[in-house]
């Protein structure tokens, strides 16, 4: 049996979520906020059902937070702010929330410490399979309700650093969808300021304004909201981009090179943000040429990961500085230094010095076996990802390895990490918010009996995460960052570049934060 972070990893791998928030560089129209009226945005897949608990895509959360709230929320600088609950105490293995009194679910009835605490031990209980268990919602954790008191306390069996930072992407079920989750499938029971009210899968989801809603963070109300949000799923990019320039959408977050045309358009609203890293894992099985150590730095260093990083950017990333996502919550750089240096004459030699000789045709054999490397890839993220792994290719190649580049769909890559394990590296951005988030995937047991799809056993790691889950978020950040600076040293995974990606507007203003909208800084303009 799959484990849940193992059945989570490829749909938080392939679609993780764009970051960021606030700003933009103006444009979309001149005019003060104009009430009413509709946002429409571009979704560029159908969200699938859309039981909070369920919700592993990011898609899926993209359309869930425009009606739920989640107990505390995060600044454009990554510290924790009010949201449903309006103080918190922490204590190492617990935190207790002290909830608004003013908030009401969708369905008009009162949010209460059950509805919390129920949301996340559905989310725990065994039954529920719920895919975020062991991954947004850390293994082992409980709620318990005071309705009178008006707190709930989340509670681990041991001290945990991210108690309070896990609350940032529990979304809070209430109302009638707390005793039937089957009214979730097609609809929302939550306390944000927008309700669904139609769902049309593979076309379209219209949410409509509660106007009641007047407990956002920092006092935001729906006074000044769209009557209603629209959210139109067109999957391809260029089509989106098309529509915005036109006018007919107003909401778009790009990828690919249409960004570029965007930017250029007078009247859009460009807000680029980071998005995850383009990263490559090996796998260090003990039948494959990278469970040797060497073999692994002696190949990353046989690339230019420069050069890899402007190609599979197409010209748009950053230096990658970790693996958290932005707004992260130890700030710091485990990458600049940690990463073998581009090399190719130490490459060859350690190549040689591991035993791996050149044959009579250039490739390199040991005992017999070719240095044989199946470099496998998912097909639908686009032109930049397709020129990378080429690009890893030729390089590999070069130092006198046999590449054959496997590229194929979300489904297959899936089965293939989880279960069928064909491959010796894969490239795979895996986007968390926190760095506990990730102990799953780069520890453990290997699959397909656990999340550690690349077979990693590294005990410096391991006693990092150990030693850091105990201390309290701000005092263990050191100690995290150390942690993902041991996995570069060791060439486990190579970080190649900080993507980036554009959040675009036309007759409108928005934010997003983690791939999820800030609802209530939703504005049409006038003259947009």
């Amino acid at each position: 049996m799959r484990t849940p972070a193992a059945a989570a990893l490829t749909s938080l791998a392939l679609l993780a979520a764009a970051c960021g928030g606030g700003g933009g560089d103006g444009g979309g129209g001149d005019g003060a906020p104009a009430r009413g009226g509709t946002f429409t945005y571009a979704l560029s897949a159908d969200p699938g059902g859309l039981d909070p608990a369920m919700g592993v895509l990011s898609i899926t959360n993209t359309t869930l937070s425009l009606a739920y709230d989640t107990l505390v929320t995060a600044s454009d600088d990554g510290k924790l702010v009010p949201r449903l609950a309006e103080k918190w105490e922490v204590k190492p293995d617990s935190a207790t929330f002290t909830l608004r009194k003013d908030v009401t679910c969708s369905d008009g009835s009162p949010l209460t410490a059950s509805d919390v605490a129920g949301s996340v031990n559905h989310i725990t209980d065994p039954d529920t399979k719920s895919p975020i268990y062991g991954v947004l919602v850390p293994t082992g954790m409980k709620a318990t309700a005071d309705d009178a008191a008006g707190t709930v306390t989340l509670s681990m069996p041991e001290p945990f650093s991210f108690i309070v930072e896990s609350a940032r992407s529990l979304f809070i079920v209430c109302g009638k969808g707390v005793k039937d989750r089957s009214l979730l499938a097609r609809g929302t029971s939550g306390t944000g300021p927008y309700q669904l009210t139609e769902a049309v899968p593979s076309d379209h989801y219209t949410f409509k304004v509660r106007r009641e809603y007047a407990w956002g963070p920092a006092g935001a109300t729906a006074a000044d909201l769209p009557e209603t949000v629209v959210l139109k799923v067109i999957p391809n990019e260029q089509t989106a981009a098309n529509l915005l320039i036109s006018g007919t959408i107003n909401g778009a977050t790009v990828y690919g090179p249409d960004r570029a045309r965007l930017e250029a358009t007078p009247g859009v609203v460009k807000n680029v943000v980071p998005f995850t890293n383009g990263q490559f894992f090996y796998h260090q099985g003990d039948d494959r040429p990278a469970h040797d150590p060497e073999v692994r730095k002696a190949l990353t260093q046989a690339v230019n990961l420069k050069e890899l990083a402007g190609i599979a950017s197409s010209g748009t990333g950053r230096p990658a500085t970790g693996l958290v996502m932005e707004p992260r919550p130890c700030k710091g750089d485990s990458v600049t230094g940690h990463v073998p240096a581009h090399d190719p004459a130490a490459a060859a030699a350690a190549l040689d010095a591991a035993g791996w000789k050149a044959g009579p045709d250039g490739v390199r054999v040991k005992d017999g076996k070719r240095l044989t490397l199946r470099l496998m890839y998912a097909t639908t993220r686009g032109a930049g990802v397709q020129a990378a792994v080429e690009y890893l290719g030729q390089a590999w190649r070069k130092a006198g390895a046999e590449v054959k580049l496997n590229g194929i769909i979300d489904a297959k890559l899936s089965e293939s990490l989880n279960a069928t394990q064909d491959w010796d590296v894969v490239w795979l951005p895996i986007g968390v918010a926190l760095p506990s988030q990730l102990i799953g995937f780069l520890s453990g047991p290997a699959a397909p009996k656990g999340a550690n799809f690349a077979h990693l056993d590294n005990k410096r790691y391991e006693s990092l995460v150990a030693e850091a889950g105990l201390l309290p978020s701000a005092e263990g950040c050191g100690t995290w960052l150390e942690a993902e600076s041991a996995l570069f040293e060791a060439a486990d995974l190579v970080p190649v570049v900080e993507n980036t990606v554009l959040h675009a507007a036309k007759g409108a203003t928005y934010d997003m934060q983690a791939g999820e909208f800030v609802p209530t800084s939703i504005r049409l303009t006038q003259g947009g």
